[in-house]
């Protein structure tokens, strides 16, 4: 049997000092986690500084906050398709990255933006340990995160995870979720208003259940030219989710109470059933 890698042996970790610290329910308080290393780095003496089992747990407390935060901004982009296509695809671009958020904070990767700093999280035996990184002009977090999760041997060949970049300069069929959310926050004279109707609940679970239900060949990277370009946008957020949760379901094996009881967020749709069409170019990039 092939030794598993070190960042899984490091979230194993995390989630088994994460159960010994706090109930099932429990998460720490908003900013704590980036509050805390701020103030580590700005009493480190050197690149590196140790912290203590309350700080480790912060990340992946941090980690299912964030996929949380893609789950709700799914459910709002499945829900403004027709009203607000302006709105479904920035709310659909949010969830990705929220989610590539989510595998990096996993991963033991954290922004301190207000001092400019990224930390990386090392854990060896009993001793938890962060470097500080001085973050350049190419970090950008919606860059960073992106960059740390497709880089890594886990997902390097999963083409679901990018490294977000922009499309080739007067392209304007780039397939790119950056420059596609781009175009839906910043391009003039978009004029894409719908009536407003009001959110329907028996919409959005036709629509969540048409997206889990879409067989794929290849990963639909949204276009700039097919902008709104709204089922891409919900299709590659929904498979990133599932990722998530079928990525420590996988690890965990069922052993944390606190992932148990957080993967299925009590006010999300019941309907929500994180359930896709497996994309056999997966499969093929395994074997």
């Amino acid at each position: 049997m092939p030794p598993k890698d070190p960042s899984i042996l490091q979230i194993e970790l995390m989630f088994t000092s994460l159960a010994k610290q706090v109930t099932i329910s429990s998460f720490h308080p908003p900013g704590s986690l980036s509050q805390d290393l701020t103030k580590q780095v700005e009493k480190a003496t050197t690149t590196t500084f140790s912290i203590d089992t309350l700080s480790l747990i912060g990340f992946p407390m941090a980690a299912i906050e964030m996929w949380q935060r893609s789950i709700h901004s799914f459910l709002i982009s499945a829900s403004l398709t027709e009203s607000s296509p302006l709105w479904s695809s920035v709310s659909g671009y949010y969830s990705s990255h929220y989610v590539m958020r989510a595998f990096a904070h996993l991963l033991g990767y954290f922004q301190l933006y207000s001092i400019g700093k990224i930390i990386e999280l090392q854990v060896g035996g009993k001793s938890y340990t962060c470097k500080i990184v001085s973050k350049n002009a190419k970090d950008r977090e919606h860059k960073l995160y992106w960059k740390v999760v497709k880089s890594h041997n886990l997902f390097l060949n999963n083409p679901f995870f990018t490294k977000n970049e922009d499309a080739p300069k007067n392209s304007d069929r780039g397939r790119s979720d950056i420059s596609h959310r781009n175009r839906s926050n910043y391009l003039d004279l978009l004029n894409n208003f719908k009536h407003f109707q009001v959110l329907d609940d028996r919409f959005l679970k036709n629509r969540i259940q048409k997206i889990s239900c879409i067989e794929l060949s290849d990963a639909p990277i949204p276009r700039m030219d097919k902008y709104p370009d709204l089922e891409n946008v919900q299709v590659v957020a929904y498979q990133r989710i599932v990722s998530f949760m079928s990525f420590l379901d996988e690890i965990l094996g069922g052993t944390s109470k606190f992932w148990n009881y957080n993967r299925r967020p009590s006010w999300a749709p019941k309907y929500l059933d994180y359930q896709v069409v497996k994309p056999e170019f997966i499969i093929i990039y395994k074997k």
